[in-house]
């Protein structure tokens, strides 16, 4: 398996800005009223996808291949934003992220189909499977513990099944399918990129299966699962890749990517507390839920320690990096400008 990193970036359902305690870009907040003397004669010209349209082709300017929309039960919906995102760009991989229980795996097969069709197979699924209770009761799902990796894996099946295999039949505990599949022009494309995640037995067993990509987060014992996911994929007799979730600050010198950190800290409700110190062994800062990241732990620095950071994760086998970087249009184009090509040369030897 090829040691070059793969980048996307998080785009935020839930809002974003440039103050943690405000989300009011896209529209998800309402915004500061505006001076009387500020007029627009042209109500819902920006409108709340216009935001998200903007990280899409920031990412694309900048170079970056690909982006993930979350599943967020609170949050714009994932597959919607991720559609409008493939549909305005031409070159960016987009993966959408959602809960099996939403759709039947067939139906989720087709729109996929669809989209595959219509956007030069740029789709990916990332499946989130093990909600928390009180989230996955509220979708409707109420499920418990190994019987949610039992229908996730029927669901990957299944939906595997009808897009491959014409006359397609399946008998299962959760789903059945009599003489399906697809027809042309809907039959032969690519399936969707799928990544899954999670380090109990079953997340790792079910990704051996049919995971192409497998994301871990900074909290997570990322070697061991690694060597755990490895050893059943290779049972399995299929390639794994691995990847990371993170949420990341960079700057031009350590001290400035430091003193952005303290601001957004403040902003957030901080000031007058200590800024948590970076572990000094994994260099990871821990402070990111209360600015706003997608987790608590990330990296600080400039973009030659983030860069170090991530190679960090590259010499433990991971390939793909998930970052997560707010404001989003703003950071997205740092990301891309300035810390990608620290590994220009990886990613050459990629292609």
């Amino acid at each position: 398996m090829a040691a070059y990193p793969d980048f996307l970036v998080t785009v935020p359902t839930q809002g974003d800005g440039r103050d943690p305690l405000r989300r009011d870009r896209g529209e998800w907040r309402p915004r500061r009223p505006l001076p009387p003397f500020v007029t627009d004669l042209r109500p819902g010209a920006f409108g709340p996808f216009d935001h998200l349209a903007q990280i899409g082709r920031a990412a694309e300017t900048a170079a970056i291949g690909g982006a993930l929309v979350p599943f967020d039960p609170a949050g714009e919906e994932s597959l919607v934003v991720a559609a409008g995102l493939l549909r305005q760009s031409r070159h960016l991989r987009v993966v959408a992220g959602f809960h099996p229980g939403v759709a039947a795996p067939v139906y989720a097969a087709k729109f996929s189909a669809s989209l595959q069709r219509f956007t030069d197979n740029r789709l990916g699924w990332q499946l989130d499977v093990d909600l928390d209770p009180a989230v996955a009761r509220s979708q409707g799902d109420f499920l418990r513990g190994a019987d949610r990796y039992a229908r996730a894996e029927e669901f990957l099946t299944v939906a595997k099944g009808v897009w491959h295999e014409e006359g397609y039949t399946y008998e299962g505990r959760f789903y059945q399918v009599l003489a399906g599949g697809f027809q042309a022009p809907n039959s032969g494309l690519p399936f969707p990129r799928v990544y899954l995640t999670g380090t109990s037995p079953e997340a790792l067993a079910l990704s051996a299966r049919h995971a192409d990509v497998h994301l871990f987060t900074a909290d997570q014992d990322v070697e061991t699962g690694v060597g755990e996911l490895a050893a059943q994929s290779a049972r399995e007799g299929r390639p794994v890749e691995y990847g990371l979730r993170l949420p990341v600050l960079a700057r031009d010198d350590d001290d400035e990517a430091w003193a952005e950190a303290r601001r957004l800290w403040d902003l957030a409700g901080g000031a007058g507390e200590g800024l948590p110190d970076p572990d000094p062994r994994t260099r990871l800062w821990g402070g990111f839920d209360r600015i706003a990241g997608s987790g608590p732990f990330g990296l600080v620095g400039s973009y030659e320690t983030v860069a170090a950071g991530l190679r960090g994760y590259l010499d433990r086998g991971v390939t793909s990096f998930v970052l997560d970087a707010r404001p989003h249009i703003e950071e997205t184009y740092r990301l891309g400008e300035r810390l990608l090509p620290l590994f220009a040369k990886e990613i050459e030897h990629a292609h």
